[in-house]
């Protein structure tokens, strides 16, 4: 890539945008929301909600919507690639699920789910900055 001309490096990514569509939203995130992780991790918070408030609370519709939310999600989080930003979204994604009306207790896969999500959540707060690692554990009780 080194070697290439400006314009010609220009085409690649044009290419490439063109291709995929994870492709786009990846080029999306570099190009206009990497800048500002506050706002991207408030836009994706803003879209959850959304996600939650058209969510079906029947139990079996229930995990096919959360399945589907959850996979956005992780999504969203690879384009970011920091681990703040996945504690901050698993820990908001689990706290949304916690106060939605899905009864998520009587349902094995629901339940399993939740509980996989938290070990993602504590995963993650051991590779962060010991500050860091303090403030979620502290939002981490309210699960």
């Amino acid at each position: 890539m080194k070697f290439l001309s400006e314009e010609d490096l220009f085409n690649l990514v044009i290419r490439l945008a063109k291709l995929k569509k994870d492709n786009k939203e990846l080029l999306s995130y570099l190009l206009f929301e990497a800048d500002n992780e506050h706002q991207y991790v408030e836009g994706v918070k803003k879209h959850l909600d959304e996600e939650f408030a058209s969510l079906n609370p029947g139990v079996y519709y229930a995990k096919k919507g959360l399945r589907k939310i959850l996979r956005n999600l992780k999504k969203q989080i690879k384009y970011s690639g920091k681990k703040e930003t996945e504690v901050e979204l698993l820990i908001y994604f689990c706290k949304k699920m916690k106060t939605s009306s899905i009864r998520f207790s009587s349902s094995t896969v629901l339940q399993n789910l939740y509980d996989n999500q938290i070990k993602s959540i504590e995963k993650a707060i051991g590779k962060l900055h010991e500050d860091l690692q303090f403030d979620f554990k502290m939002m981490m009780e309210e699960l």
